[in-house]
Order: structure tokens, then C-alpha cells, then sequence
């Protein structure tokens, strides 16, 4: 699944050679996904309680290597979109059914160790994701990225069905199909709305419009999730600090982390013009600290609380991102080998925790919605991110532009974006090639100085929202009924 965020940022070059396409249709390739994988988890994570959580997930991964397969042989960026859509829709029944069922194999810290084992093989993808999309880009172009993503899901399918243990809750109760769908169409004109800005301008009737009925079906959203009987999202679950904390622990990656994985292969190859494979070696060194650190936050918690660790982490991270700021575009690969590696380190520490603290300050039995609600934080949160850093990058190049550019600062802001340097060059020859590079050099950093800040107080506030447990918190963690009083537990050969 991790190859499924880093492939299409390190291939999106070469898919906007094949396939053609807008800023906003090349930028729709990760946020399309982005957008239901993290709106879809809430209503995957309920569905995991009531028909099954083995159930889902093998449905899940079953949609997603189909949807896989046919970005494979996609001929237009229309249905490429489509398709990056539907497919982040079987994802994330694949990841809510599968984490709520892992829930239920472990308790305490053996399930703590466990996610961080999770945490350890997503590290993986991520670790290895971009170099080896950047080989198969280089020797059989990039269809062989969604040929070995159909590959792997078919050999987690199997093992999954064979191996996990069917099981679900007893109690609840349908799918909360108004809740699902006000929330899903809130982030999708969220979305939209905060891509077409740079082009259109913040004040343009269609971006206030959509800007507007986003603000308006979120409440929407929380207005049907306080009086359906069984809400897709508990609200009464953010009175508890930890839970509260969880939740902003959840988005912090976005920001310190997730947004690199897709803005620098693009910086790599487009602007700074690696090939595929250099770029891939280069992301190695923001992500290779998730191959193990996760794996060892998990043995840290037997002498530091889980809010040390995580606020240590987020802080070591800050100071890669600062440190990476002062390296402009064209700096030497070496160069930039430390920070990455400082912010891959730091992010590492509360990547292998994220997972096990989501599910210990609920109920077990509702596994399958704290799941959802973390994963859906944390995924919608990354989506979000990316498309506002990506207006706030583009406004940032539009102000370093200036004057000179005229009115097509905008449009060889959104093209130096997207990676496409040779259309900015072509809308703006007065400036000059290496004008538009240092203006794009200056405009990342502005916007590293800006993550740098947002993650620096994102560690403070989990830090003191983590280490805070009220007393009802607490009654509930030491009275949590095991999965053998409140689980219908079905053998596996019956699902």
C-alpha cells in the first residue's frame, strides 16, 4: 500500500508525458486517492464491525488490485483519476478491516509491539517504494509500478485468508450513510476548492462556493453525528485528552513527513532533472529510518511514556526540516542526505506507536471505529495537507515571480509545481530558466520554514494532550472487557 503514495509522486513526470494533463488533473493523480482512501476509513471501519472485519479487508484488497490493474492500461489522466479514486476506496477497506482484526489478536504492549511491526513494513514501501519505482520507471516505463502493487495484494489476499481470524461486533448497528456521504463530499469540495485557488484566485466565485458548502456540510456532519443512533464518528470520545491527543498525532506526519514524499521526487525530477532512479535514492534516505525505528519506539515504552517519545520525535523532526531549508535547489546530493535522514529519524518514533494508541483508549469492541476515526484523521489529513502545501508552494512561487512574470505567474507557478519546468520556461521566456529555478528555490524554503513551525507546535500540544488522563479515561482503560465477552468470534474456514 506504501507504494501506492511514493510510485505515482516519483512516475508523475513521466505519466504527464504519456497521459497529458491540467496542474489540477496531474495534481488530482495522489489527491484523488488521498481523498477516498481518508473519507472512506470511518465507513470501512464500521462495516469491518458489523459484516467482518477478515470480510472487509479481503473485499477490500480484492477492489484494490482491480482498480490496480487498470491504472496499469488507462489511456486519458480522466479515467488515470477515476481510477487513483476507486482505488484508494478498496485501500482503505483493506487497512480498516485489517488493523481491526490485528486489534483482537493482542492486548497491552504485545499490541503496542505488534502495530509497531505494522508500522515497521510500511516503513518498508515507503523506504524502498520510490527507488524501486524509479527502476521500473527507468526499464519498463510506469505501468510496472501498478503491476507489482497487483502483485503484492494478491499475496496478502492469500495469506490473509488463510491466517486471520474472522471476527465482529455484536452490537453494532448499521452504516451511517448520511454522516458517510456529508463527510466524503465535504473533503472532496475542500479539496477542489484549495486546487483550483492558485489558478483561479482565493476570491473567485467558484473556489468561494465550494469553500462555503465544504464549511457547510461539515457541519452538516457533526450536526447528524450527535443524533444518529450509531454514529460513524463517537464526538462524546473527544472528551477523553489522550483520544484528543491521538487525533493530532495522527496529522502530524502530514506535514513533517507525507508531503515530502510527493513534493521532493517531484523537485528531484522535474526541476532539478535526476532521473528516476536518483530521485528513488534520495527519498531512501527520508524513509529508510521506518524499516526499524518504529520496532524500536515500541521498546522504548517500557522506560518513556508514549508522549515523550512521540514529542521527541515530532521535535527531531522540526529540525530536519529547518536544517533542509537552507539547502536551495541544485545543492549536492550528499548535502542533503543529513536532514532527510533527521526528519525520517524523528518521524520514525511516533509512526510505530500511531497505530497502537489509536485502538488502547477505546473499548475493544469498537475496534473497527477507532481505527477508522485515527486512520481517517490521519489520511484525510494528509490528502489535506498536500493540497493546501501545494497552493501555499504555488503562491510562494507566485510572489517570488513577481512583477516580472505578469499575469502568467500563476500559470508557470502551477507548472514549476507539478514538476513541469519546460511550460513554465515556454509561458514566461522573459525571465529566464534560471530565474524561475531560484524563484522556485527560494519559495521551498519559505515553505520548509512554515512546516518547520506548524511541526515544532504540533509537538508540543501532543505532548501535553498525551500526558493528560482524566479519570474517566482511566476507569475505562483498566475496565475494558477482553475480545472473549464482547466479540462474536467466528472461525476462520466459515468466512
Amino acid at each position: 500500500m506504501p507504494l501506492t503514495f511514493t510510485g505515482p509522486a516519483v512516475a508523475l513526470p513521466a505519466i504527464s508525458r504519456t497521459l497529458g494533463g491540467s496542474p489540477i488533473a496531474l495534481n488530482w493523480v495522489t489527491n484523488a486517492f488521498m481523498l477516498t482512501f481518508g473519507s472512506s476509513l470511518m465507513a470501512a471501519g464500521a462495516l469491518a464491525d458489523s459484516f467482518g472485519r477478515k470480510r472487509i479487508f479481503l473485499m477490500g484488497l480484492g477492489g484494490f488490485a482491480l482498480f490496480s490493474a487498470g491504472l496499469a492500461f488507462v489511456s486519458n489522466i480522466v479515467w488515470f483519476d477515476i481510477l487513483r479514486a476507486l482505488q484508494g476506496m478498496g485501500a482503505a477497506a483493506a487497512f480498516s478491516g485489517g488493523m481491526a482484526s490485528l486489534a483482537q489478536e493482542f492486548d497491552g504492549t504485545a499490541r503496542m509491539r505488534a502495530f509497531s511491526v505494522v508500522g515497521s513494513s510500511f516503513g518498508v514501501g515507503l523506504a524502498f517504494g520510490p527507488i524501486a519505482s524509479g527502476l521500473m520507471i527507468e526499464a519498463f516505463g510506469w505501468p510496472a509500478i501498478f503491476i507489482l502493487v497487483v502483485i503484492l495484494a494478491v499475496l496478502a489476499f492469500g495469506l490473509g485468508a488463510r491466517f486471520l481470524t474472522e471476527s465482529r461486533d455484536p452490537d453494532a448497528a448499521s452504516l451511517d450513510w448520511p454522516g458517510a456521504l456529508s463527510f466524503t463530499l465535504a473533503l472532496t469540495l475542500f479539496t477542489y476548492g484549495v486546487l483550483r485557488a492558485p489558478e483561479n484566485g482565493w476570491g473567485d466565485p467558484l473556489v468561494i462556493v465550494l469553500l462555503v458548502g465544504a464549511a457547510l456540510l461539515f457541519l452538516a456532519f457533526g450536526i447528524i453525528e450527535r443524533v444518529v443512533k450509531r454514529p460513524m464518528l463517537d464526538l462524546t470520545l473527544f472528551r477523553y485528552p489522550r483520544f484528543v491527543g491521538v487525533q493530532l498525532l495522527a496529522a502530524a506526519p502530514a506535514y513533517a513527513f507525507v508531503v515530502l514524499l510527493i513534493l521532493l521526487p517531484v523537485r528531484f525530477v522535474g526541476i532539478e532533472g535526476m532521473s528516476e532512479i536518483a530521485a528513488g535514492r534520495m527519498m531512501v534516505a527520508l524513509s529508510a529510518p521506518l524499516l526499524v525505528l518504529p520496532i524500536v519506539a515500541g521498546l522504548l515504552t517500557r522506560w518513556f511514556t508514549a508522549a515523550t517519545i512521540c514529542g521527541a520525535g515530532l521535535i527531531i523532526s522540526a529540525m530536519g526540516l529547518f536544517w533542509l531549508s537552507y539547502l536551495t535547489t541544485g545543492s549536492a546530493p550528499a548535502a542533503l542526505i543529513g536532514p532527510l535522514l533527521t526528519i525520517g529519524i524523528g518521524i520514525s518514533l511516533p509512526w510505530g506507536l500511531m497505530d497502537g494508541l489509536a485502538v488502547s483508549v477505546v473499548p475493544k469492541e469498537r475496534a473497527g471505529m477507532a481505527t477508522g476515526i485515527f486512520s481517517t484523521t490521519r489520511v484525510a489529513g494528509e490528502g489535506v495537507a498536500l493540497a493546501v502545501v501545494s497552493a501555499i508552494l504555488s503562491s510562494f512561487i507566485q510572489s517570488k515571480l513577481g512583477a516580472a512574470a505578469g499575469d502568467h505567474a500563476s500559470f508557470a507557478a502551477q507548472r514549476l509545481v507539478t514538476g513541469n519546468l519546460l511550460d513554465a520556461v515556454s509561458s514566461v521566456p522573459a525571465i529566464g530558466h534560471a530565474t524561475l529555478i531560484q524563484g522556485y528555490s527560494d519559495a521551498f524554503s519559505e515553505l520548509l520554514w512554515l512546516l518547520t513551525a506548524i511541526t515544532a507546535l504540533t509537538a508540543i500540544v501532543v505532548f501535553t494532550f498525551l500526558g493528560r488522563r482524566n479519570a474517566e479515561e482511566s476507569a475505562m482503560e483498566t475496565g475494558t472487557p477482553g475480545p472473549e465477552n464482547n466479540d462474536e468470534v467466528v472461525d476462520a474456514s466459515s468466512a
